[in-house]
């Protein structure tokens, strides 16, 4: 045999063993190959750990890890045949988070079907190197993280608030994410289990049918723009009322037919729905403010609706077959039962620059006939500088002067300090306010304690209530109509019947009611919703917190926040 047949057989051989090891590593089951891939990539990262797939960080750092702990690092997307159908029931189902209001590609979306279809070519062929079994395990983490981050954002929101406003405590719906996926996948029902995470209140769904007609809407180029001018009133004529027409029929609340140059009564009545709802007075005029409301830009709206139902998903499981509603932005209380509203009434909610937080806390206790202890920020903002131009303010107002603390705390006179001199750095009294007709918590407040110091209470200045927006607090909630409430909260108490109630406040005493039933209070924030009717309501966003929100959203995604 000559040499060169000899190197000819050689190489044979050589490629027949190569091939022949190929052979035996391709034969092995998939999810066998790319185990020990999976376990190098959890356990290589560090303490806290970074894994990046392409250019993608896995955001799901500590829950990722647990979950393919639990499962001996198995893989968890592929079998004997290759690819899990369960991955493209898992891309289907983040295709469809637009309808959520979430973007689908901060889950990877793109990534994710450009490599599964790599992943799927590769399967073509006869065989497979460590290098594609490395890529099946990237693969792999990444739909995990996937469905972690989005099952997460499902269950508890894409952000947590209290990191965007310190004056929002959300009590988020909590699960063992791992625990769910593994579910899902040992049942086959990926889609139908991230389905089941959403919200179960029905304001959240009536919101979410909305979304894609205004996102219709401002994808079309939105709505008319009203010209700024006089107020527009019913009977006039003109192009004008043409473009209002126009207007009030691209969000349905004129049909075409309806449609004229003329402000008829048709018109009129399109004008008082829409101010109605959006929280305006129903006068049928189109004055400055409903001008104002009907050319805010439907893409305005669709960020309003997004923003909204992110708020659903803060709440937690159950808000209480009977509980307390107070929407800070549409200034108002409902009390609540088996989700049918049982009282309404107005509210007055913190100022602008005041804001009332939102929180969910228990009524425990009703005050009657209370004393008002007055606030330091509140004396010396809002007080001291009546006081320096009226001594006798205080007494008018039957307000005392305090000094000291605790039992060595002394009534003295106002009259003999000289409140010139007085300023908000060197102030050292408390005011206390008597109970009276005068009293700012008027004849009774009601009392869930928690750490922003705020209640609900009666008010004297009753005449706020025939406003449209009522932002006229210091952060506390004045009610329309303190009666009604207490008689609710009461009604299970034998002895305190509405006679009673009555005359405990007309004897001026200061006396507390503890609650045979606590109810909850859930302090909201809501800017749109649909009314029961399938009214869509919108408010004007006082404390300017929708765009907060809307700009936190629209950033790189967060982890999996509470429930890694």
């Amino acid at each position: 045999m000559t040499r060169a047949r000899k190197y000819a057989s050689r190489v044979k051989i050589a490629v027949f063993l190569v091939l022949l090891i190929a052979s035996s590593l391709s034969a092995r089951p998939i999810p066998d190959q790319i185990q020990e891939f999976l376990r190098t990539r959890i356990e290589s990262a560090d303490i806290q750990p970074i894994i990046v797939v392409g250019d993608e960080r896995i955001y799901a750092s500590i829950v990722l890890p647990q979950f393919y702990e639990r499962r001996g690092y198995w893989p968890a997307w592929c079998d004997d045949k290759g690819i899990s159908s369960q991955v493209d029931a898992l891309i289907d189902a983040i295709n469809d988070a637009r309808l959520e209001g979430l973007e689908p590609r901060d889950y990877h979306l793109t990534l994710l079907e450009r490599t599964r279809a790599e992943l799927q070519a590769d399967l073509q062929k006869k065989f497979s190197s460590p290098l594609d079994q490395e890529r099946f395990a990237d693969f792999d983490l990444l739909i995990t993280d996937a469905f972690l981050i989005y099952a997460s954002h499902l269950l508890a929101g894409r952000i947590n608030p209290e990191t965007i406003d310190p004056e929002w405590r959300a009590n988020r719906r909590e699960a063992d994410l791992a625990d769910v996926l593994q579910k899902a996948l040992d049942t086959h029902k990926v889609k139908e289990t991230l389905r089941e995470l959403l919200p179960e209140y029905p304001g959240y769904w009536r919101l979410r049918s909305t979304l894609p007609m205004y996102r219709e809407i401002a994808a079309s180029g939105g709505w008319p723009v009203i010209p700024e001018g006089p107020a527009i009133k019913k009977g006039e004529t003109g192009e004008h009322v043409v473009v209002l027409c126009e207007r009030l029929r691209a969000e349905g609340y004129l049909s075409t037919e309806e449609c004229r140059a003329t402000f008829d009564e048709a018109t009129e009545a399109a004008v008082k729905q829409f101010q109605k709802c959006n929280g305006l007075d129903s006068d049928g005029v189109v004055g400055a403010a409903t001008r104002a409301a009907l050319n805010v830009p439907a893409s305005e709206r669709v960020k309003q609706i997004l923003v909204n139902l992110e708020r659903w998903r803060w709440l937690p499981q159950e808000l209480g077959n009977r509980c307390i509603i107070i929407n800070i932005a549409n200034f108002e209380l409902d009390v609540v039962e088996e989700n049918e509203t049982v009282l309404n009434m107005r509210a007055v909610v913190g100022r602008a620059y005041r804001r009332t937080p939102v929180f969910t806390d228990r009524m425990t206790y009703i005050v009657l006939n209370p004393y008002w202890n007055v606030p330091r920020m509140i004396a010396t903002k809002d007080i001291l500088p009546l006081i320096k131009k009226d001594v006798t303010y205080l007494t008018k107002q039957n307000i005392r002067v305090l000094q000291g603390v605790g039992a060595s705390q002394v009534e003295i006179d106002p009259h003999t300090v000289d409140w010139t001199e007085v300023t908000e750095n060197n102030f050292t009294y408390t005011f206390r306010q008597d109970p009276g007709p005068t009293n700012a918590l008027g004849r009774m407040k009601f009392m869930f304690p928690n750490k922003y110091n705020v209640y609900i209470h009666d008010t004297p200045a009753i005449e706020l209530f025939a406003k449209a927006e009522r932002g006229f607090s210091s952060g506390c909630i004045r009610i329309e109509r303190p009666f009604e409430l207490a008689e609710y909260l009461l009604k299970g108490d034998t002895y305190w019947t509405k006679e009673r109630l009555r005359s405990a406040i007309r004897q001026l005493v200061t006396q507390t009611i503890r609650l045979q039933d606590p109810i909850f209070v859930h302090l909201l924030y809501w800017t749109t919703w649909l009314d029961d009717d399938g009214s869509i309501q919108f408010r004007y966003d006082i404390y300017g917190r929708d765009q907060v929100l809307h700009d936190a959203l629209r950033e790189k995604p967060p982890g999996a926040s509470n429930n890694e």
